[in-house]
């Protein structure tokens, strides 16, 4: 399994975008971004993502350089516009718009439409609570890309629907961050193409029998993945449903649906609040500190030595691969040298 540095894994992939017709600027940003989320061992989000990026921009489904401008704008509300923009690129662009609305504001809701992929929820939590907010961030898959299956179901009816939300803390940010399914469909792929088997729970094929092939996901007619929820599937799938309401209609998106009409994508909801303007700064502060400190002061159980939050598993990760490398797989590393070649880029690592 190859390893690889941060520094030289982004080298590559803006490399790559490049080579690709995407911009120099846009392509640094969307790296930065998908070597972010292997950074932080989020691999389904990271660099294996480029094939399908590349693929999607010569189909036309995703304009590189698109602008992102406002449907409707008041002093708390912002309702983009991506016009099939990188999502990264999008997602980014709304979210500094927020935090500076909810700096002056107090509240800030913003929404997308039109967008591909925006990656890593996380991402977009992390960078207001830079700024001291609090965030939730929704993403339908933009009536694309039907995965998950109500329970009792065996045809898939929603996508991955993930949700993140956000607090800054002592010791690092709150980001809890997970797919409303048993597991990212990202995740899925990268079995596949690595040529390896899915854990239990994960999938379900055609006739909603387990399985631990990723191929079923893709077939014809295609498997589903599992709510989360395990024997309460039903929350996973309710919380899912949800997601898929908030994101896709109440931000003038697309909700799923049996026949796509549009490109597969996201449609966005984020949210962004001021704690200074509710029960104030310092005690917000003051409570978010005592609750982590309480929380993480839990007896624990034989063989475990800590207690960890949300944000606590990436930190950690980002640590270690910062100092001894990100690993990929040798079916997503052949996927990469593939296209390396076929753009004429040299393949370093």
């Amino acid at each position: 399994m190859p390893t690889f540095s941060p520094d030289a894994l982004t080298d590559f992939a803006i490399r790559l975008l490049v080579a690709g017709g995407i911009g120099a600027e846009e392509s640094a940003l969307i790296a930065r971004s998908l070597v972010g989320a292997n950074l932080r061992g989020h691999d389904s989000h990271g660099v294996m993502r480029i094939p399908s990026y590349l693929d999607a921009c010569r189909k036309g489904e995703v304009v590189p350089g698109a602008p992102l401008t406002a449907i409707r704008q008041s002093p708390g509300v912002f309702i983009g516009d991506a016009h099939w923009g990188f999502g990264q690129t999008q997602a980014q662009r709304l979210t500094r718009t927020l935090v500076e609305m909810a700096g002056q504001n107090g509240l800030a809701v913003g929404t997308l439409i039109h967008s591909s992929h925006i990656g890593r929820l996380g991402e977009y939590c992390e960078m207001v609570a830079e700024s001291g907010l609090v965030s939730m961030v929704m993403a339908n898959t933009h009536g694309h890309a039907r995965r998950v299956a109500p329970p009792g179901g065996k045809a898939p009816r929603l996508g991955t629907n993930p949700l993140a939300i956000g607090a800054p803390a002592p010791g690092g940010a709150l980001v809890l961050d997970f797919g409303t399914s048993a597991t990212a469909e990202g995740k899925v792929r990268v079995k596949r193409i690595a040529g390896e088997l899915c854990p239990n729970g994960w999938l379900l094929d055609c006739n909603g029998k387990p399985t631990n092939d990723p191929n079923t996901l893709y077939g014809h007619p295609p498997g589903t993945i599992l709510p989360m929820g395990g024997d309460q599937a039903y929350k996973g799938f309710g919380l899912g449903l949800m997601v898929e309401i908030f994101a896709g209609a109440l931000s003038g998106g697309v909700c799923i649906r049996e026949v796509p009409i549009n490109p597969n994508g996201n449609c966005v909801f984020m949210l962004a609040i001021n704690p200074g303007n509710l029960g104030g700064a310092e005690h917000f502060a003051k409570e978010v500190a005592g609750l982590t400190q309480f929380v993480r002061s839990c007896p624990t159980v034989e063989g475990n030595s800590e207690i960890l939050l949300p944000g606590d598993p990436e930190r950690r990760t980002l640590a270690r691969r910062t100092q001894h490398g990100i690993p990929l797989d040798e079916g997503n590393w052949g996927e990469l040298t593939r296209l390396a070649r076929e753009l004429g880029v040299a393949i370093q690592g």
